[in-house]
């Protein structure tokens, strides 16, 4: 709840203090305020926010609309308990309540009478006690000269009150002037009054009247002492602002003095602003807008805010490389020669920049070429860009959007702003020194907004050719030209880079290493990178390549080589400790050997069975570490047509298992299956790991020849492997990830791959070491896998009765692709 001390409170009708009889305590539910106190018959607007206030109007304004308002004791307590309130209160009736926004509500009440708390019945859902008037006492003192001394002397003391708070309304004066009530004196001066919440309540808490008018007596007192020294020391401050003033106009003829006889830095400061401008060839909307700031500056004291910021604002702007360009020193052979240096395989990347280079070489003045390498980490997004910037001779600036939510880190904050700077991108500018360098845009796709704005929207004009010419930072408020500059972006998924940001850029993806490629990397250049960086050399230190062949397998599950770098950097910092301390001279690690150093192996190899088996198939997936054999396991049992799917399967894979039993069940005569199997026999379809989700379609052809094994009891080969998505027509489409798969079948020692025919032009792209040792089997049909797959043919089934009946009726039998299908 919120109660605001700041309405006005208005006066009730004057009434004589009469003394009713005391009324026997009742039930009533109880309003706390909070910074307020209200006097009997005064009436006083203020906002309720709190639940348990809120709840305790609803319950009045269906009765008799009388509640019981009494002060808490701290005010910053927000949920305060019984003992935490005054046990005097005033009992009021609710004359007006109005919702407003925020769920606050404005409530208008009058009080009544005077009360106290016997006892609080209970706290929730709001406060309810049990409670009694408190009437003042009324003696014939009232009548006396002391009473007429003291409301005298409160009247005198109130009205001097009034000639320091100039605000104070005229009515408020003229209504307490003229009263002759001790009663309504005092409660209707404090209640007007500023005053503390705990003199407010003193006052309301004391029964007799002539103490009340001595206590307020006091409160006034004090109060306008108070107030004559703060007019004191306004008096004494505004002296110090006319002094202040006055020293400025001496300041400022003193500087007008200097400037004749040539001795003010100020003015020096001034001139090499213009001179700076004057240098650098701007257009003319940004020439003027710096001449106009040099103006302001010229005009401001050498020591105040504004100037700083203005002379910040100046050097910023004249920092960054206005015109200063590096020229392109772009060698096609050299640029290839060094990006094989530098990274292993990668053929597509590596054409592709060859090709952007190209065009440069042709046409320097195309622009809006604007590249975005997608893939997982630790496949040398980052690096290919820094080689990019080294074969071009172009100075390289990187900007992290990891994690970005606020459009000002791209288009910077105005200056106006305490603290204020230009965006990355400016800042980059900046940085390179150049207005054509490499600007590397990582991890684009971790982008966020919020409230703030959508970073990921600025970009749109930053990448843009058509309008980033004239990029306009907040904080520089200038056009900027960022048309030459060569934006490259990284990201490991395009799923959360939003459309027309996408739209902007040519996606070039980058897939995962093979473990070959993984080997490479690690001998030409991890390994003498690390044996480097450890202080060792080749002869003190050696890795074998079973050794790297051992990290790959067994230490890394990865898509790039980061885990794999760390690996051979623990190696070699363990072969460092023993070199050092004299254990040996010469450290050689094998794959006999490499336990001792990294501990027991974590990843197991994937390795084919030593025997054919009914219902297990090999399949081949892609994740995001790289290719993986996945085995599939079929049982069939005695049943009632109960399909069962395990192994953390998603839907498009469990949509495919569906997809071929129904193949199944439409030619059930041709694979040597019971025509009724749907019916008679369960069907459990397992993926091991299953722990591990799996989905996707490519494995149809899997799933489908593991079914007809099982159903058939015809084994399945144990050295081919499959992948490829089935159709309800028995034809197999492509998939994807065809260069992972491979090198995974590779590994575990698979001699044939089945693969979709659409997919043979990808065997391009596989490893030559894979096409070496597997031979590939391209499948336009399912019966191509199977009769690649299983050990023999399945024999065929004979014609059901229901055939054999339309052919003895001399009836043309239906084709068996049309077959019907028992029910």
């Amino acid at each position: 709840m919120s109660e605001l001390n700041n309405k006005k409170i208005l006066p009730a009708e004057k009434k004589s203090p009469q003394v009713p009889e005391p009324k026997e305590p009742v039930r009533m539910p109880m309003l706390v305020l909070r910074g307020l106190v209200l006097f009997p018959q005064m009436v006083l607007h203020f906002d309720v926010g709190r639940e348990k206030s809120i709840l305790a109007l609803n319950r009045v304004m269906s009765g008799d609309r009388k509640i019981f308002l009494v002060a808490q004791k701290n005010i910053r307590d927000d949920e305060p308990k019984a003992d935490g309130l005054y046990k005097i209160g005033v009992v009021a009736q609710v004359k007006q309540i109005i919702k407003s926004q925020g769920g606050t509500w404005r409530v208008l009440v009058e009080g009544m009478y005077r009360a106290k708390t016997i006892e609080v019945l209970s706290e929730s859902p709001f406060f309810e006690g049990m409670i009694a008037e408190f009437p003042l006492r009324i003696t014939r003192s009232v009548k006396s000269a002391m009473c007429d001394a003291l409301m005298r002397t409160v009247k005198d003391l109130f009205e001097e009150y009034c000639y320091l708070t100039p605000r104070m309304p005229k009515e408020l004066i003229v209504s307490a002037l003229v009263s002759e009530d001790p009663v309504h004196l005092a409660e209707y001066i404090a209640g007007n009054m500023q005053m503390e919440v705990e003199d407010k309540q003193t006052i309301l808490s004391q029964s007799d009247p002539l103490k009340r008018l001595e206590i307020l007596a006091r409160l006034l007192e004090e109060e306008n002492d108070i107030l004559s020294l703060e007019a004191d020391i306004q008096e004494k401050v505004k002296g110090q602002i006319d002094k202040n003033q006055r020293e400025y106009y001496l300041r400022e003829q003193m500087k007008a003095i200097s400037g004749e006889l040539g001795e003010d830095d100020d003015q020096e400061e001034i001139q090499e602003y213009y001179d700076k401008i004057a240098k650098i060839k701007f257009d003319a909307e940004t020439a003027e807008k710096l001449g106009k700031e040099v103006d302001r500056l010229s005009k401001l004291p050498g020591n105040s805010n504004e100037a700083g910021v203005i002379r910040g604002y100046l050097d910023t702007v004249l920092e960054l490389p206005w015109g200063k360009r590096t020229a392109d020193k772009i060698d096609v052979k050299k640029a290839k020669a060094l990006l094989d240096r530098e990274h292993y395989g990668l053929r597509k990347v590596k054409e592709r920049i060859l090709e952007l280079l190209s065009v440069r070489k042709l046409a320097p003045e195309i622009k809006g070429q604007i590249i975005c390498l997608v893939g997982p980490p630790g496949v040398g997004k980052t690096s290919i860009a820094r080689s990019i910037a080294k074969s071009m001779g172009r100075k390289y600036v990187r900007i992290s959007l990891g994690g970005v939510r606020d459009e000002s880190d791209i288009r910077g904050h105005r200056k106006t702003y305490i603290g204020a700077m230009p965006g990355r991108i400016i800042n980059a500018m900046k940085l390179a020194g150049s207005q054509n360098p490499l600007m590397l845009l990582d991890e684009v796709d971790k982008l966020g907004n919020d409230y703030r704005g959508d970073p990921s929207a600025a970009l749109l004009e930053v990448l843009d050719s058509e309008q980033n010419h004239a990029f306009r930072d907040h904080f520089i408020e200038v056009p900027f030209d960022l048309s030459d500059v060569l934006f490259i972006a990284t990201a490991n998924t395009l799923d959360t880079i939003p459309g027309p940001l996408r739209d902007r850029m040519e996606i070039i993806e980058l897939s995962s290493y093979t473990r070959e490629e993984k080997f490479h990397i690690a001998k030409n250049h991890l390994c003498p990178k690390q044996l480097k960086r450890h202080g060792l050399t080749a002869s003190k230190a050696k890795i074998t390549d079973d050794a790297v062949y051992a990290l790959i397998d067994n230490y890394t599950r990865e898509a790039g080589v980061r885990q794999l770098e760390r690996e051979i950097a623990s190696l070699l910092r363990k072969s460092a400790k023993q070199i050092v301390s004299g254990d040996a001279k010469k450290v050689v690690i094998d794959n006999a050997n490499i336990t001792d150093f990294l501990g027991p192996r974590r990843f197991k190899p994937e390795l084919i069975q030593s025997f054919d088996e009914v219902g297990m198939v090999n399949g081949l997936a892609w994740t995001s570490v790289g290719g993986e054999m996945l085995q599939v396991e079929v049982a069939v049992m005695d049943g009632a047509g109960k399909l069962e799917l395990t192994g953390s399967l998603g839907d498009v894979m469990k949509e495919s298992a569906h997809a071929a039993v129904s193949y199944i069940r439409a030619h059930w005569e041709q694979y040597g299956v019971e025509h009724d199997f749907y019916k008679t026999r369960d069907i459990h379809i397992h993926v091991p790991e299953g722990a591990v989700p799996k989905d996707g379609p490519s494995a149809g052809v899997t799933i489908c020849t593991a079914l007809i094994s099982a159903l058939s009891g015809t084994p399945v080969r144990r050295d081919v492997a499959m992948t490829g998505e089935i159709t309800l027509r028995g034809r197999v489409l492509p998939i994807g990830g065809l260069k992972e798969k491979t090198m995974a079948a590779y590994r575990a020692g698979i001699k044939t791959v089945v693969i979709p025919a659409e997919n043979e032009p990808d065997l391009a792209e596989v490893d030559e070491v894979v096409k070496e040792h597997i031979r590939f089997i391209t499948a336009e049909r399912i019966d191509t896998v199977l009769e690649t797959a299983l050990v023999r043919k399945p024999r065929a089934k004979a014609s059901t009765p229901v055939l054999d009946a339309i052919a003895s009726e001399g009836k043309e039998p239906l084709s068996k692709a049309n077959s019907p299908i028992p029910q």
